[in-house]
């Protein structure tokens, strides 16, 4: 059984020690879904809310998030990205926004963190910027889809993701 890397040997919250850790090229890529009415779907695809154009709104503060995860998450390393790119699919059908961030690194730590911070800050943007027309959307299935770098090589969620 794997342990906890983030307790040491007496049960303690630390900060894991990278510094021996191999440096090299880490992507991670999540996703996080926003169910909605299709009204509110069509509206962010015609760029037409009240608040302006609210993908673009929610790409940037998704960057800024991913940014600013080791003041947010407390035992987050802070990492120089290299890459960040949040993009959207909007499914009229379903009455969904789909997001999904990459985060990319060279370092000697994943970055998970930032790519799942990106996707639900970006979420919740949208949420903000379209919660007076409709409040009882519902952020969901945020989740990792994939990494590769590191000690573990690459990992990808197996089938469709959630």
């Amino acid at each position: 059984m794997s342990e906890l890397t983030h307790l040491n040997q007496h049960g303690e919250a630390h900060m894991v020690d990278v510094a021996d850790k191999a440096t090299t090229t880490r992507i991670a890529v999540a996703q996080s879904r926003l169910r909605s009415r299709t009204d509110v779907i069509e509206l962010l695809e015609a760029a037409a809310a009240k608040k302006g154009d609210v993908l673009a709104t929610a790409r940037i503060a998704g960057i800024m998030a991913a940014k600013k995860c080791s003041e947010l998450i407390p035992l987050c390393h802070p990492l120089a990205l290299t890459k960040v790119t949040i993009d959207f699919e909007l499914d009229h059908e379903k009455g969904e926004v789909r997001i999904q961030s990459l985060c990319k690194v060279t370092g000697s730590t994943g970055v998970e963190m930032e790519a799942l911070t990106a996707a639900s800050v970006a979420a919740l943007t949208v949420y903000d910027m379209c919660k007076a027309v409709d409040p009882a959307m519902v952020i969901t299935d945020t989740c990792l889809l994939e990494k590769e770098g590191g000690k573990r090589g690459h990992w990808t969620r197996g089938g469709t993701p959630l």
